[in-house]
């Protein structure tokens, strides 16, 4: 009995990553876009509002990117402090009198902290 609850877990943990890659593949895609958003927008000139952008849309990238391929789990923990980050950085780092970064950066950490707590839930749904 123990070993057959064992493999019920490791079943629905395999279909829970498989159903939250999804999440995964939106949070890479979000990642691209941040990193380029400056220079897409127009707001490279602002330093601290492009420093954000590319570092955190980097890591985000390939932070997703590594959680599909290798089944990270603490990935989505990082996703969600990340778009939480995201949603404060204009105010915290001064450049929220930049429309279009203050805009994009609440929008795709609003985004990226959705698609982790999404996963999240899935992952604690599946586990019950």
């Amino acid at each position: 009995m123990v070993g057959l609850e064992n493999w019920n877990v490791k079943d629905r943990m395999r279909d829970a990553k498989a159903s939250a890659h999804w999440q995964d593949w939106t949070s890479f895609a979000l990642g691209l876009w941040l990193a380029s958003s400056p220079w897409a927008l127009g707001y490279s000139h602002a330093e601290a509002a492009t420093a954000n952008a590319a570092f955190l849309g980097l890591a985000i990238a390939l932070g997703s990117h590594f959680d599909v391929s290798f089944d990270e789990r603490g990935i989505e923990w990082f996703n969600m402090a990340a778009g939480l980050w995201l949603v404060l950085a204009p105010f915290l780092l001064g450049f929220s009198g930049e429309a279009l970064a203050t805009v994009n950066s609440i929008a795709v950490g609003t985004l990226v902290a959705a698609c982790a707590s999404s996963a999240l839930s899935l992952e604690k749904l599946l586990l019950r």
